[in-house]
């Protein structure tokens, strides 16, 4: 397994659970990734959310995305990493023209102080699928530390 087959799962399973903390206690919420690339996995949020206080408070994080299977169990995917947040303003322009919803709930502009994007660009990786139920130290992992994210955007839009 390689760091491409994880962008690739991410990518065509965006829906996914995003794991943070509050003090000592855990919080899971669904969330949509933005895209997945080498440079890591993104997401948005809003400033005002308790995901975004919590995760600047701590920001370790733990990602879990999942391609059912109507024949079994389906097959999962968790990241676990740091966040880094990210304000830029050609990204941020580049994420208001890919979800123009978001227009709708903000200002709809880059510099808007409530639209927050985020990446975890170092951590670890596994897969997990019915065959390692009881096997879970066996399965292989899969480090990575992403290079400086750039601006041009080569896994959106």
């Amino acid at each position: 397994m390689n760091f491409q087959e994880c962008i690739d799962f991410a990518n065509q399973n965006q829906t996914c659970w995003l794991a943070t903390t509050d003090g000592d206690q855990p919080h899971v919420r669904g969330f949509m990734m933005w895209f997945a690339d080498e440079a890591g996995f993104y997401f948005h949020t809003g400033a005002s959310k308790s995901v975004c206080r919590q995760l600047k408070e701590n920001p370790k994080i733990e990602v879990c995305f999942f391609a059912p299977d109507p024949q079994g169990a389906g097959k999962m995917m968790r990241v676990q990493g740091e966040v880094e947040f990210i304000d830029d303003i050609p990204f941020k322009t580049a994420l208001l023209a890919d979800r123009p919803w978001l227009k709708e709930i903000g200002t709809g502009m880059p510099d808007d102080p409530l639209l927050v994007v985020f990446r975890i660009a170092r951590g670890e990786v596994h897969f997990w699928s019915m065959e390692y139920n009881m096997r879970e130290s066996e399965i292989e992992r899969v480090q990575f530390d992403a290079p400086q994210s750039t601006t041009d955007f080569p896994g959106c839009c």
